[in-house]
């Protein structure tokens, strides 16, 4: 006798996928009964469209009338092979794409549809029939992992833990080789300009024995799309964890990551066109300099050359990141601050999102998405949930008054059960 909880019960409404739009205003969630779009600020429902069958995937069209939609679920509403583009100003599909294997992402602009398969990525001109401009090949992408902004598209390569970054104005191809191993995450910053990347292992670093000892952690790697050179590696932690989502501040100075530790963490980024923090504070500093004719005695003092207290992501260690031949994880860069966040599993286990994914899989029908990240100010974000306990949760970054940088959260909410 199978006495298993099922992942879905008929009486039950289950959020199968979560994304967001282009700048992050609403958010989507596909649903076993149809699809629902929320104000992400506030978590007020703006659209709910019942079709009393599944939607494994959603993708909003910027702030347009215009939705991407994949069927999903245990009752499809759709081929697993087609993606639906939606228009709900008419409540009618506008536009269908087929393919011969099922669609795995989707990424939707007003000139362009990316639509992501197990082993391409195809790229069509948003139009009426829409148009084929170009096919990709991919190592296996079983999580439709896919990025548009508009001068770029990024996606995984033809080998394992590479990435291809396409220039959509020229259709120049880069290849980064991020990784030695699957990646597991992919985003662009909203102008395009970097690029943050995630493996599915860590990796380890060991210390002279006897005794041996292990360290292991989950490195983010962050690139200059111009150039394709790497400029940051960021460690998570020490321990092995799967990378749930990437996200960058619309400025692109911080980038945010979720994981089934259960634990956002927030990191400074270098971004190629715009002065760190650090830079700022050393101006700041040397501006209240010059204003006066002495010492200024202010509490000004919290940046400059970097703190011990880890505001800058490098003094987790202390001096043990001065000694020399020790393993890199000592004096690699770490985040400035982290929260919890929620993470429950509808099944009683422990949430994994490395659940094996094939060819014949259906969307949303194995573990729901969880801590999917959107940035709604620069210093303020959004983690979401789906599953059955789908939760809203808000957090914010403040200084506090020890000087340090705090990620607070403000506010959360079950987003299914309503006001």
């Amino acid at each position: 006798m199978n006495t298993r909880t099922p992942l879905e019960s008929p009486s039950a409404t289950v959020v199968l996928s979560i994304s967001f739009n282009d700048d992050c205003s609403c958010f989507a969630v596909g649903l076993n009964t149809g699809f629902c779009i929320f104000h992400a600020e506030t978590c007020a429902l703006r659209t709910i469209r019942d079709f009393n069958a599944g939607v494994g995937l959603v993708q909003m069209m910027g702030k347009a009338n215009y939705v991407g939609l994949v069927g999903g679920g245990r009752q499809p509403k759709f081929a697993a092979n087609k993606l639906i583009v939606w228009d709900d100003l008419k409540s009618k599909a506008a536009l269908e794409i087929s393919a011969l294997t099922p669609v795995r992402g989707v990424q939707l602009s007003k000139d362009h549809i990316v639509v992501v398969l197990q082993n391409s990525v195809r790229v069509y001109k948003f139009a009426k029939p829409p148009n084929l401009l170009s096919a990709y090949e991919t190592a296996n992408n079983p999580w439709g992992l896919c990025c548009l902004s508009p001068k770029r598209i990024a996606f995984p390569g033809r080998t394992t833990g590479h990435v291809q970054l396409v220039e959509i104005a020229t259709g120049n191809v880069s290849i980064i080789p991020a990784h030695t191993s699957a990646v597991k995450a992919i985003q662009l910053s909203p102008d395009g300009d970097l690029l943050a990347t995630a493996s599915e292992t860590v990796g380890l670093f060991f210390l002279n024995p006897p005794p041996p000892l292990s360290f292991s952690g989950t490195l983010i790697r962050v690139f200059a799309t111009s150039n394709c050179a790497r400029l940051v590696e960021l460690r998570r932690g020490i321990d092995p964890a799967t990378i749930f989502s990437l996200a960058f501040n619309p400025p692109g100075t911080m980038l945010a990551c979720t994981s089934d530790k259960s634990t956002l963490h927030i990191f400074d980024v270098p971004h190629p066109k715009r002065p760190s923090r650090q830079q700022q504070q050393q101006q700041q500093q040397q501006q209240a300099q010059n204003g006066s004719s002495g010492p200024t005695g202010n509490n000004n003092n919290n940046g400059g050359g970097g703190t011990s207290d880890g505001t800058d992501g490098r003094g987790k260690w202390g001096i043990l990141s001065k000694i020399p031949m020790m393993p890199r994880m000592f004096s690699d860069v770490y985040s400035f601050a982290s929260a919890p966040f929620e993470v429950d599993d509808e099944e009683g286990g422990v949430v994994i999102s490395g659940l094996p994914v094939s060819e014949s899989t259906t969307l949303g029908t194995s573990k729901p998405p969880k801590g999917v990240i959107g940035w709604v100010g620069d210093e303020t974000l959004l983690v979401v949930g789906a599953g059955k306990d789908a939760r809203w949760e808000k957090f914010v970054v403040r200084e506090g008054s020890d000087g340090r940088r705090h990620c607070v959260r403000e506010g959360w909410k079950r987003y299914l059960a309503g006001p």
